[in-house]
């Protein structure tokens, strides 16, 4: 039986982890890939495929990978798809990784730099890794796990299955995306290439947790227009638009802010603001995971706009709000072959699956909703995502790699 080989993982890992691809929400509304060096990673992974002999591999214009492992089955069962995004986010710097191979994790606390630690009282689940290996940063930057782990898992995997003929499966799908971390990623997606019935995105954090549900999301943009005038006589006269803009985040419920809920409870964030006092634009994220309950939000900012213009009279707001991706639950419940299949897998490796909500969404999430094919997430083995305390151990990412290779196991039986 095959396995999967931990050392060829860790190097295929850290050979993505240098290569700078950072996306750029701000170039996303325009342009796709938002980051040029997006392009060296998707080329490169072109080229590995390649290599691998694979022939149905295609990089299309908008970033976005597509090849296939022919079947090696007599008879027709489902295509498996397998999912991951190249880009990693701009929380903290993104490109110029170093990272660093911890052999033999010997506890307490790890050292990133003169100024910054890992501590192994906030970070509980190092305790499980003792004596095991780990990736960290040099603390000026993150690691890239989110999302290159996974890159490297569904990489390992295609490995795995086109050396080894004697592994029964059906055709699998690997699909590679760009601008996941934008939330643009799947805006261009060219849904019409793909032939998947059903889905997996390699995009999770810590060992044995899966999901398959995740928020309904909306953004939101408000646009304060403000009324100018020079200060010196602006009494009765000067409408602030960063003042209207101050009033109506204060409006926002602090309770039901991302700092103050967890679990099934939703939230408005006030994510970005710019502009001056004549004009300021506002951008809102609100999540839940009831669809209707998203609808009263977007409702709430409506009247909010409403009551800041009633007290700033001459000053205007204006909103616009878009659903970005919805609750990819529903489409896991009516193909439930996918979580089935992973559930199924987890139990045929001795894994205690843990299944938990998305408090954010996926590119798989996009693909449930827009295509109708559901797509649950599976953990890479990566703590702390989108900081310089981020680290990742090498025994999580075998075991997703390892699920994953059962799961196109257990679908070459249909």
């Amino acid at each position: 039986m095959a396995t999967i080989v931990a050392k060829e993982l860790l190097e295929r890992f850290l050979r993505y982890a240098v290569i700078d691809t950072m996306s750029d929400e701000a170039l996303a509304a325009t342009r796709r890939p938002s980051t040029d060096n997006q392009w060296d990673l998707l080329n490169l992974l072109v080229t590995e495929l390649k290599s691998l002999g694979l022939e149905d591999v295609c990089l299309d214009e908008k970033g976005v990978v597509i090849a296939h492992i022919p079947s090696n089955l007599d008879h027709t069962v489902p295509t498996i798809g397998l999912m991951a995004h190249v880009d990693t986010a701009d929380d903290v710097m993104g490109n110029g990784v170093k990272p660093r191979v911890i052999e033999a994790y010997a506890g307490g606390d790890i050292k990133l730099n003169e100024e910054y630690s890992i501590v192994a009282a906030e970070n509980t689940e190092l305790a499980g890794y003792l004596g095991k290996t780990l990736i960290v940063t040099d603390g000026t930057t993150l690691l890239g796990s989110d999302d290159k782990a996974g890159v490297a898992e569904i990489m390992t995997v295609a490995q795995v299955l086109c050396s080894d003929k004697t592994i029964k499966h059906g055709e699998l799908e690997l699909i590679f995306t760009c601008d996941e971390e934008t939330g643009a990623g799947m805006d261009d997606f060219p849904y019409d290439k793909i032939r998947c019935d059903y889905c997996y995105t390699v995009d999770g954090g810590k060992r044995f947790e899966i999901e398959s549900e995740c928020f309904n999301a909306a953004t939101v943009k408000v646009h304060f227009s403000g009324v100018s005038y020079h200060l010196g006589a602006a009494r009765g006269r000067l409408v602030n638009a960063v003042t209207m803009a101050a009033f109506f985040v204060n409006g926002l419920p602090q309770a039901e802010s991302p700092e103050a809920t967890d679990g099934r409870y939703g939230y408005y964030c006030a994510q970005t603001i710019n502009g001056n006092a004549t004009d300021l634009d506002l951008i809102l994220y609100l999540r839940d995971f009831d669809l209707t309950v998203l609808d009263r939000r977007i409702e709430a900012i409506h009247q909010l706009a409403k009551a800041t213009e009633a007290l700033y009279p001459n000053g205007t707001v204006t909103v616009e709000a878009k659903h970005v991706y919805y609750n990819m639950v529903f489409a896991a419940q009516k193909k439930p072959i996918a979580m089935e299949s992973l559930k199924e897998a987890g139990k045929r490796l001795g894994m205690k699956l843990d299944e938990q909500l998305i408090r954010g969404g996926t590119d798989g999430a996009r693909m449930a909703n827009e295509a109708h094919i559901p797509c649950p997430n599976i953990f890479t083995g990566g703590h702390n995502l989108h900081s310089r305390f981020e680290w990742a151990a090498l025994p999580a990412m075998v075991d997703s790699a390892s699920l994953v290779l059962e799961i196109v196991k257990i679908g070459a039986e249909a």
